[in-house]
Formats: C-alpha cells, structure tokens, sequence
C-alpha cells in the first residue's frame, strides 16, 4: 500500500485551514503575561503572552498597534484580542492581536504611567531644570483655545491682576487627535520668535479623554525644551497631567495660574504706599539728625572763634617740637655713652696695652715667631716693644 506523501508547505496549509475554519478561534480574549517583548522598526510588535504553565506567540502589526495607548513592557499584564492561526512560512501558529489592553486598569490609566515613568527615568522631571518664574512678566502668552472659558478666565484676571503685562492669545487645539501637535507647535513659535517672557498652556476641566492631548509625549519635550519659563494650568485641582510634571510651574487651574504668573497690582500699591511711608520716615530722622549736629556745630568754639583752633595748632606744634628736641638730646646721650664703652673696650683689646707692660712681638723672616722653630741661627729677628722696633740676630 502506496502512502500519500505531503510537502512541509502543504502540512502547514492544511493545519492553518483548520485553525480558520475554528469559530472558536478566530475571535478571543486572552489574559496573560507579555515577556520577550520587541518593536521592529517596521512598527510591528512581537511578544509572548504566557501564565504559569504556558505561553503563546503573539504579534501586532502597525496598523493596530496605531490604536495603542501605551508602549507594553515585560511583564505587564494584558489582555489581548485577536485570532488565532498558523504562519506557514515557520508552521508556527500565534494570536495575531488586534486589541490590546492593560489587565485591571485603563489603557488611558496604563499609558499615562507608562509614559510618566519613561519621562521621568530621562529627568524631564527633575527640579535642577526647572526655571524660576519672572515676579513681573512684561508679556505673556496663552497657548490654548481662543474659544473656551478657560481663556476669557485668564484674560479678566491677568487685566485685573496685573494690567501692565501685554498678553498673547496663541490659539491651538485644546482637545482631539491634532491637538498635541498643535500645543507642541505653538510652544517652539513663541520661543523660536521670542514673543513673551512667560507662556501659559491648558485648558478648562473634561474628562480623562478630554485633557489627554496634555499626556503626549510631543507636548511633554516641547514645554521641556522651551527656553521660556512654562506654566501648566490643565483641568481642576485633583487633573493631573504629564505637563504638569514637566512645567515649570502647576497651577491648580487656568484661573490659578493668571493669579500665579503676575502680582496684584493692588498688593503692589499697598507695598509702593508702604515704603513711601518708611522711606519719609527715614528722611525725617536723618533730617532731625542733621539738624541736632547743625545746632551743635553753631554753639561749638571753633565757630564763634575760628583762630582759637589755629592757636589751638600752635600750641600743639610747640609741644612737640620740645617733646623732639628733648628726645633727640636724649638719644644723643646715649649714644655716646654706648661709643664710650665701645672704645674702652676696644682699647683694653689692642696689643699695644700689651706692649706697654713690657712684652715685646717678634718677627722673622718667615713672619709672627711663635716658636724657636720658627727660625734658625743667624737670622734676623726685629723685636716689636711700646715705643719701636729693636733688629736682633739670632745666636743660638
């Protein structure tokens, strides 16, 4: 009996076949483990999803990984969406993943951690980056939506806050698909032409999908590479956003932020009035200090006769054109008192007092004699005594 004999192409065909032909598996939900995760710069990811006795092959191509919110990282837990079948090419079959969600939280929720923790990890949240904001900004610009009550906010505040400042409404999308790009966009124009010297971005309150344009990544480098002082302002008091940790400043709201960026002109006016108050203060004392010397100098001697101060000079020299003379006679005497003792000193040291008490200084041929070996018979010796020089010859 002659058996049929099949081509590795023909088996894998055949079993891929099966798999479609399966009700079951051609739409299914799948909770697992993500573990050797890849993104190929085709924009194609590849993973296994896995629990504790199995794993499976997976890939998602770029055009649905477009939808994701987030980037899958080993480990994570996830619950996938696709079919199953086989790839002919290595007879190896996989869920082709369609959807793909964080297992227990949100994909919002899942995107928005994941990206805070990148960002973070990169230190575009550090605080040694962040700019001090200017005390009184002369310009200021607002980008958000020229329409929303957030903008009509900050325009009544900052005018009655602060009405010196010139504002810049720089309009944008605020919500949407577009409305990252636009935000990016509109930051790196108001640097690129140095339009203020202090930027405003976000909007009113919304849902988690209506403020989610302030979670992209583009929006996050831009105010991060904005070389002008960024303020956030997104949502209420508990919305908090990824621009939010890369701003310079968060404000709570769009209207917190106008009260943030500028004084009160008010406060201002107080403080003017304030030290206006002090500094006459000020003036007055020194005035009444002035004064006081004024009537101190007018009672004083040298006012009512001014040569008593140059008799008063006159005196003072002759005082010490004495305490000089007498100090010089002094050390005068001294000094010849200290040359006296030098010369006796010096006298008691010459060896002519040593002649005078009858001691003589021989010299030879060779100089000072100082014993008989010195010279030699015949030779002559001159004898120095007190009062000349005697020349011997020496006999013996």
């Amino acid at each position: 009996m002659q058996y049929p004999v099949y081509s590795v192409s023909q088996v894998n065909n055949h079993i891929k076949g099966l798999l479609d032909s399966d009700a079951a598996l051609s739409g299914l939900f799948i909770r697992g483990e993500v573990s050797n995760y890849k993104l190929y710069p085709s924009g194609h990811h590849y993973f296994s999803l896995k629990d504790e006795t199995g794993a499976l092959s997976c890939v998602m191509f770029r055009r649905e990984a477009a939808t994701l919110r987030f980037r899958p990282q080993n480990g994570m837990k996830v619950i996938a969406f696709g079919y199953v079948t086989v790839y002919p090419r290595d007879g190896k079959y996989q869920l082709y993943v369609s959807n793909l969600a964080a297992d227990g939280v949100g994909d919002l929720h899942a995107a928005f951690e994941e990206l805070k923790a990148r960002l973070a990890a990169q230190g575009l949240f550090d605080e040694e980056h962040k700019k001090p904001i200017p005390r009184f900004p002369k310009r200021i610009a607002l980008v958000t939506s020229p329409a929303g009550a957030a903008v009509r906010d900050m325009l009544r505040i900052l005018g009655a806050r602060w009405p010196m400042a010139e504002i810049f409404v720089v309009p944008c999308r605020v919500q949407g698909a577009e409305a990252p790009g636009e935000i990016a966009g509109a930051i790196s124009w108001v640097n690129a032409r140095g339009l203020a010297d202090l930027i405003i971005t976000g909007r009113g309150g919304g849902s988690m999908e209506d403020l989610w344009c302030f979670n992209d990544e583009r929006v996050a480098r831009a105010i991060y590479a904005s070389g002008i002082p960024v303020i956030s302002a997104v949502g209420h008091e508990p919305d908090v956003t990824i621009a939010d940790y890369v701003a310079d400043l968060r404000a709570a709201t769009p209207s917190n932020a106008a009260e943030l960026a500028v004084p009160d002109q008010n406060e201002q006016y107080a403080l003017l009035a304030q030290l206006e108050r002090r500094m006459a203060k000020a003036m007055e004392g020194r005035l009444t200090q002035a004064r006081a010397a004024l009537e101190r100098a007018g009672k004083s001697r040298m006012l009512r006769d001014p040569m008593s101060w140059v008799d008063d000079r006159r005196q003072l020299l002759d005082r010490q054109r004495d305490r000089l003379g007498h100090g010089l006679t002094l050390s005068m005497a001294r000094d010849r008192e200290r040359f006296g003792r030098l010369a006796a000193s010096l006298d008691a040291l010459s060896p002519l007092k040593v002649l005078g008490r009858g001691y003589s200084i021989a010299k030879g041929p060779k100089g000072l004699v100082k014993s008989v070996k010195d010279v030699g018979p015949g030779e002559e010796l001159r004898l120095r005594v007190s009062d000349g020089d005697i020349l011997c010859e020496v006999k013996d």
